[in-house]
């Protein structure tokens, strides 16, 4: 029996011909990422090994882009320690205030992320990183000390489930849409433990910053991995931001798939993720008035250019609904700039949105846009859970920077049809 594009990737850095749903195996890694959350507690767990230092400076990235800019002592404690850590041990890729961004918008763009490389990083999100072909995935802090002083890690080989993208989506749908009308296809443990490798004739009308997108979404769905094949446009994704040699590997004819799930992409609508979960998914075009109180437009789900060209096309010339807090946060220190020399800055700031220096900020609860008691948010992050964004009584809604602006300028959940776009 053959084997599926991860599984291959997988043996390749065990040293192996072949491996199977199941085994469990070593390899050898190409990048270990760590943030300031995450990355504190790794060091610590390093220090209590005999090792000296990391095996090797080139290959850990650490990016604190949680709570950074510092929001209190306690975030400003957590970033000296890896700031020390960095500076003791000649890390190569320490991101700085300043030329930081969110970590998984900013590793593609550093060109320290190819295809056919094996990444850990101790954020569940690492798995966006499969959009250009590679295995990523996420870790506890534990195996990330672990990575950073050997080098490997364990892994069970995971089985796989296929979708197969046809089709083209329609205007205003993009990835976001894509990956929410899967999770409630299968819900959010319906990949659990699985490698999500999506293929298809659709696939060339998906936009890097779609499958980044979709890639990040992987582990909403329990999936180990997300992970798309190398077509010209990954490619040239590449050559355009790295230096890297990159390799590429596809699923044998005779791989085995636990489930193949056929998707028209010409059917997905502009789809929302309801409190409390990914997916509890309904189109936008079966929602009744919902009222929000906030929007934020950004993560590492959402805060790439293309995200924010969107939601500029929709707020230029419209105004914030009365009431309303709108949010922006570019992804990136480039990704920021690049706003702001193609206008879309000063189109948010004159629609009545604030602009945030790059940080995950309010997607996980920490600073830039807490909510209170009975508050509604439409975010474009990719978690909702119980009390995600501030109080345990908030609601979070999932959805596209296109549904997340037309909210921000009628007040309720919307989509960009709603205004006559």
């Amino acid at each position: 029996m053959g084997m599926t594009m991860t599984q291959k990737i997988l043996a390749a850095h065990a040293g192996l011909e072949e491996v199977k749903a199941g085994q469990l195996i070593e390899a050898d890694l190409d990048l270990v990422l760590g943030n300031d959350i995450t990355s504190p507690v790794a060091i610590h767990e390093m220090d209590k090994m005999t090792v000296k230092t990391v095996f090797d400076k080139d290959k850990i990235a650490l990016v604190p882009d949680h709570f950074v800019p510092n929001k209190d002592i306690k975030s400003a404690e957590h970033c000296k320690c890896v700031r020390e850590f960095a500076k003791k041990h000649d890390i190569t890729n320490y991101f700085e205030v300043g030329q930081m961004g969110i970590e998984h918008a900013l590793l593609p763009e550093q060109g320290l992320t190819v295809a056919g490389d094996v990444i850990i990083g101790a954020d569940s999100h690492t798995c966006t990183y499969g959009a250009l072909g590679a295995f990523s995935t996420g870790v506890g802090s534990t195996d990330m000390a672990a990575g950073m002083a050997t080098g490997k890690a364990w892994f069970k080989v995971p089985s796989a489930i296929k979708f197969v993208l046809n089709g083209k989506p329609s205007k205003w749908v993009s990835g976001k849409d894509v990956i929410l009308h899967i999770i409630g296809m299968i819900g959010v443990d319906g990949a659990l433990y699985k490698s999500m490798e999506f293929v298809g004739d659709g696939i060339k009308n998906l936009s890097m910053d779609d499958r980044f997108t979709i890639a990040n979404m992987a582990i909403e769905a329990g999936g180990k991995n997300g992970i798309f094949p190398v077509d010209d446009l990954t490619r040239a994704y590449m050559k355009e931001h790295s230096e890297r040699a990159f390799v590429e590997y596809a699923a044998d004819e005779d791989a085995e798939y636990d489930q193949i799930v056929e998707i028209d992409l010409s059917q997905i609508k502009p789809t929302v993720a309801f409190p409390h979960l990914p997916e509890n998914t309904h189109t936008v075009d079966s929602i009744d008035d919902i009222s929000i109180d906030q929007v934020v437009i950004g993560s590492c789900t959402n805060g790439r250019i293309d995200d924010l060209r969107t939601a500029a096309k929709i707020l230029e010339g419209r105004k914030v609904a009365s009431g309303l807090r709108v949010i922006v946060i570019p992804a990136t220190q480039k990704i920021y700039l690049q706003a702001i020399e193609e206008g879309l800055v000063k189109t948010f700031i004159n629609a009545g949105a604030v602009v945030s220096t790059p940080t995950c900020g309010p997607c996980l609860g920490g600073y830039m846009g807490i909510l209170a008691e009975g508050e509604r948010c439409v975010s474009t992050t990719n978690r909702n859970f119980v009390g995600r964004m501030g109080h345990v009584n908030s609601e979070i809604y999932l959805a596209s920077p296109a549904v997340a602006a037309a909210s921000a300028v009628t007040g309720k959940i919307s989509q960009p049809a709603e205004l006559g776009l």
